[in-house]
């Protein structure tokens, strides 16, 4: 099993190298997420509303600095890479494996409100078969089970 884990880890390797890198450094605006561009291959927990909408992750059992801890600890554990991080904000990378496509999955604290809010989107392509979605959703199952509720 190892020998198709390696193969596979070397295609993906090989793959994502031929995507394009973020014309600019993914970042906040005006102290928040980016919108989505409206292509079904984003979602976003700030604004609410629209069809892109995914609930942020929230904490209760958790300080501030404890959830940012585990939800660093999260992205290692399901494959992605943080890229950048500074006071409250953090963005990282994940890679579809065979294909190797680039998702930027980009994080801000939000103390005030007990929750991280969160954006996942897809570098290339229009459709993601809701991949990011379901990115989204695995975190949140886990904070839920880490946090009790």
């Amino acid at each position: 099993m190892d020998i198709i884990n390696d193969m596979l880890k070397t295609v993906t390797g090989i793959t994502s190298g031929l995507w394009p890198e973020p014309s600019a450094k993914p970042e906040l605006a005006e102290g928040r997420l980016r919108p989505c561009p409206g292509t079904p291959n984003c979602v976003c927990s700030e604004p609410s509303g629209s069809p892109d909408f995914v609930e942020p992750l929230a904490f209760r059992e958790m300080s501030p600095d404890e959830a940012w801890k585990f939800l660093k600890e999260m992205i290692g554990s399901m494959g992605g890479a943080v890229r950048h991080e500074e006071e409250g904000y953090l963005w990282s990378t994940f890679t579809v494996p065979v294909f190797g496509f680039v998702d930027d999955v980009e994080f801000r604290m939000d103390d005030a409100e007990a929750v991280i809010q969160v954006r996942s989107a897809s570098r290339l392509g229009f459709s993601d078969l809701g991949v990011n979605r379901g990115r989204v959703e695995e975190l949140r199952r886990r904070f839920a089970d880490r946090s009790g509720g």
